[in-house]
């Protein structure tokens, strides 16, 4: 037997189903993984990379198991994601995130360098990156907050937008990443942010009319259209995406924000500043020593909040957004921003996923994502029934 297909069958056995094809496609996926033999680790050599998994090298705990800082003989640094025995929900995580990341490639997305299922262990072996997640810098809590200078922010909501508009269209398939949020979006050395943890991403057909899925994410950055009804389509990222950018210009995490006891939460805080003309009160006090491009600022506030409009209709798609940030013009006026208990005009009845009412849309548009064969919806295990502060996050 072939090296690939020996750890081609030490992937599969514990996640072996009895559908199958689930089963079968699962094989095939992991098929093509195991077969790029460059990317195969022994686990011997990543237990020396960490030093045994020692817990000074620990960097946090993920959505199936520890995560741990190594550098490998040829220098490299890397980030190991450790898959946890006794986690029945990490298995599935294990073999999802690796048949997704194993077929996405883009420079704002979170790089998957290696695999190893040796000696009853498996593990992903990521890029290391040493600024690790953005909500360990951007947040009041933290002291590195005047390390972010505009010109830095600004670059991440670029490259963040870059990296969903990848996702979501340029990829050869369709990516709904379903929690978006600070702590998911990891700064290389050069300040170039990486959209990470795809644990729970899953593969639909194209001729899918609509999908039925419980709802995973994080409180406060789920669009309400998804946490009432269980609507999904693509503007669940874009409205998540819009709280995130609201965040870095303010420094203010919308889960807890309480600078206006009356403002019910960040982004009605944002929206009452914005159209009474006070954008500048909005922004970060961390940035007060810094030269601020006034104009591009304002700019950014007006195409957060529409992006966290009530209705998903009325939300820019990705590309929309980088245009707007590429080619700044006149931009439509927001109104009142969603949240949970909204109404948007929903019809009576209609229960089916907006998901499909944005595949026949791109389709009738000639939006090159109408060809892709399948979509896949990634997000963490963390749920709307679920502490967010409960949970550690992935830190590489």
């Amino acid at each position: 037997m072939t090296k690939p297909n020996k750890l081609l069958d030490s992937l599969l056995k514990p996640f072996k189903s009895h559908k199958k094809g689930i089963e079968n496609e699962k094989k095939d996926d992991l098929e093509a993984i195991a077969a790029q033999e460059q990317k195969v680790f022994s686990f011997e050599a990543l237990a020396s990379a960490t030093r045994y998994f020692h817990p000074e090298n620990k960097l946090g705990e993920g959505g199936f198991g520890p995560v741990y800082k190594g550098k490998l003989d040829d220098g490299r640094e890397i980030a190991v994601k450790k898959l946890s025995k006794s986690s029945r929900q990490g298995k599935r995580e294990f073999v999802n995130e690796a048949r997704l990341l194993s077929r996405v490639q883009h420079r704002n997305v979170v790089g998957l360098i290696g695999y190893c299922a040796d000696e009853g262990e498996k593990l992903l072996i990521y890029e290391y990156h040493p600024n690790q997640s953005l909500d360990k810098i951007l947040f009041p809590d933290t002291n590195r907050r005047q390390e972010l200078d505009w010109q830095k922010r600004f670059d991440i909501i670029s490259g963040v937008a870059r990296g969903l508009l990848y996702l979501h269209q340029d990829s050869h398939i369709m990516i709904i990443h379903r929690d978006i949020k600070a702590s998911n979006i990891l700064l290389d050395q050069k300040w170039k942010p990486k959209i990470a943890d795809f644990g729970m991403a899953r593969l639909f057909p194209e001729d899918q009319t609509h999908v039925n899925t419980r709802v995973a994410g994080t409180n406060g950055y789920m669009a309400p259209e998804y946490m009432m009804h269980g609507q999904l389509s693509l503007k669940v990222d874009v409205f998540s995406f819009g709280v995130l950018v609201l965040e870095i210009i303010s420094g203010q995490k919308n889960s807890s924000f309480d600078l206006q006891a009356d403002s019910r939460g960040l982004l009605n805080w944002a929206w009452k500043l914005w159209k009474n003309g006070r954008c500048s009160e909005m922004v970060d006090m961390a940035l007060g020593s810094f030269k601020l491009v006034d104009e591009q600022v304002k700019m950014c506030i007006q195409m957060a909040l529409l992006c966290v409009q009530a209705d998903p209709a009325q939300r820019p798609t990705m590309a929309n957004v980088s245009q707007m940030l590429a080619r700044p013009g006149t931009l439509a006026e927001p109104t009142r921003p969603g949240y949970p208990g909204v109404r948007y005009g929903r019809k009576r009845g209609d229960r089916t996923s907006s998901y499909s009412k944005s595949r026949s849309d791109a389709s009738s548009s000639g939006d090159p994502s109408s060809s892709r064969t399948a979509v896949a919806i990634a997000a963490t295990t963390t749920t709307t029934t679920t502490n967010p502060s409960s949970r550690s996050t992935d830190v590489f």
